[in-house]
């Protein structure tokens, strides 16, 4: 049974920010009262549709004592009583914690690990999936920097990527991928196993992230590296290091403006990451067992060419659908991958 009283608290909020919006909210209130109202309007109509239902196995139920009614209540409560268990199971899931980043566009990064070019070739493959998932969902997908290999793969990416539901859906990708498959850079015909890395991070706001100008050192240089896009239209890419922490990031893709902007974009995500482990880490001792812990030591998947099959390893899901997966049909794994996390954190919830 679902808390009644937890119910008509998200009710009683949801009529309160509608009552709020419609009489005209102060300016400066509209953007985060608007963001809470469409967060709750589909919880507040779940509720609303379970609500009915009990009423309506209420009413059917005393309609059997109608001799004229209990045909046709014979007809409703069986389907009532199949309907409502579902219905809890869905305000459970909506009642769920929600991760405040998940409404977040992402910075989606990818580097090749072990393997050499072959790794650089299938960093570039995962990249192109991922263009094509975003396409098909609907979202934009920026390019901010890339470095290409020697053969046409990725020696480092960077994207932006923005649309509904960006972050919750993509954090499961981050991790270490692995593919199994002949090269293109191998005569022989033997299989090789190779590997990419993949960060996925919630873009982060000014105000979320204050980094003080005493704390970075910024420098200009000219573009290099095999393959950069630019490469011969400027000499202005920016190199911003965070002494803190160590971490350095550089954006060769446009002008010395954009560069520096889209660089701090990244760093800025980067330290709010780092903030968002820190506070898991606390909540949490052991993380890795989580699935979408973003821990990117952990080989969370394998694609397996010669027999067509991928592997997601937190989750012992097996589709022998390759293909479409590389070409961005990533809807089935990502939608098993949040189940799963769902029905975790319900477990945890009612133990």
């Amino acid at each position: 049974m679902v808390p009644f009283d937890k119910l008509d608290q998200i009710t009683r909020r949801f009529e309160y920010l509608e009552a709020k919006l419609a009489e005209g909210a102060p300016p400066a209130e509209i953007a985060a009262l608007s963001r809470e109202y469409s967060d709750l309007k589909p919880v507040a109509a779940e509720i609303a549709a379970y609500r009915q239902s009990l009423d309506d196995l209420t009413e059917a139920e005393a309609m059997l004592s109608d001799p004229d009614m209990k045909a046709l209540a014979e007809e409703e409560i069986p389907v009532l009583r199949a309907r409502i268990p579902e219905m809890e199971q869905a305000l459970r899931i909506a009642l769920l914690p929600k991760d405040a980043a998940d409404a977040r566009p992402a910075i989606l990064e990818i580097r090749p690990g072990t393997g050499g070019e072959e790794a650089a070739l299938f960093a570039g493959d995962l990249a192109r999936m991922y263009q094509r998932y975003a396409e098909r969902m609907g979202w934009r997908f920026e390019v901010l920097e890339q470095q290409l290999s020697d053969l046409g793969g990725i020696k480092e990416f960077t994207a932006h990527v923005q649309g509904e539901g960006v972050f919750a859906r993509l954090k499961y990708e981050a991790g270490t991928h692995r593919v199994q498959r002949v090269p293109e850079t191998e005569a022989g015909g033997r299989i090789h196993t190779s590997a990419a890395t993949v960060a996925v991070l919630p873009e982060a706001e000014e105000v979320d992230i204050d980094i003080p100008a005493a704390d970075i050192r910024i420098d200009t240089m000219r573009s290099s590296g095999a393959g950069g896009q630019h490469v011969n239209t400027t000499d202005s890419a920016v190199r911003i290091t965070h002494i803190p922490t160590g971490i350095i990031v550089t954006s060769s893709e446009k002008s010395q403006h954009q560069n520096r902007a889209i660089a701090m974009q990244v760093l800025r995500a980067r330290l709010f990451e780092m903030e968002r482990d820190r506070a898991a880490s606390a909540r949490a001792a052991d993380r890795k067992a989580q699935v979408g812990s973003g821990d990117r030591s952990e080989r969370i998947r394998t694609y397996n060419f010669p027999q067509g099959r991928m592997t997601d390893h937190r989750i012992n899901l097996t589709l022998y659908a390759l293909p479409q997966i590389i070409q961005g049909d990533l809807t089935e794994v990502i939608d098993a991958l949040i189940a799963h996390d769902q029905a975790s954190k319900l477990a945890e919830m009612e133990g």
